[in-house]
C-alpha cells in the first residue's frame, strides 16, 4: 500500500507530520511514520484524539498562500461543505460521502491550489456543519 503524506491535527493544538499507509476511516488507529517514510519513529494515532487528518502534497506548504474561503465560481462535483472547527478553523470544500456512522468524512479543498489534496474531518472536533447550505445538528451524531 502506498504512503501518504500526512499533517496530524490534534484537538489539543499537537501537530505531527509524517507518512501512514494504514488509515482508514473506520479504523480507530493507525500508524505515523514521524518526519516520513523512512523514519523509524513510529507513532500509534488514536483517532478519537484528532481534530483531522491532512492529506498534503508536501510538508512545507505556502505560509504566503491565501487559500479560498468560500465556493464562489469553483464548481466541482459533490456536496458543498463548510466545517467550523472548535478551535475556529473554518474550512471550505467537496464531499461524495456523508456517513455519520463513522468517525468522519473526507473533503476535497475548493481551492486547487491547496496544498491539502483531502481532509479527514472529525464529525466530534466541529462546532458547525453545513452541507449543501443546510446545517446539520452536530448532537444528533455524536457519541457518547
Amino acid at each position: 500500500m502506498p504512503a501518504n503524506k500526512v499533517v496530524v491535527h490534534y484537538k489539543d493544538g499537537r501537530i505531527l507530520k509524517g507518512t501512514t499507509a494504514d488509515f482508514l476511516p473506520k479504523r480507530p488507529v493507525f500508524h505515523l511514520l514521524v518526519g516520513g517514510i523512512h523514519s523509524k519513529d513510529v507513532k500509534e494515532v488514536f483517532v478519537e484524539e484528532l481534530k483531522a487528518i491532512f492529506f498534503v502534497k508536501d510538508f512545507i506548504g505556502d505560509r504566503e498562500s491565501n487559500e479560498i474561503k468560500g465556493f464562489g465560481d469553483h464548481p466541482r462535483s459533490g456536496k458543498r461543505v463548510k466545517a467550523m472547527f472548535n478551535d475556529g478553523e473554518l474550512i471550505f470544500g467537496y464531499t461524495h460521502v456523508l456517513n455519520f456512522d463513522q468517525p468522519g468524512f473526507f473533503l476535497i479543498p475548493v481551492d486547487p491550489n491547496s496544498n491539502n489534496e483531502r481532509v479527514f474531518v472529525l464529525f466530534s472536533s466541529l462546532t458547525e456543519l453545513e452541507v449543501n447550505g443546510s446545517p446539520i445538528n452536530l448532537k444528533s451524531i455524536r457519541r457518547s
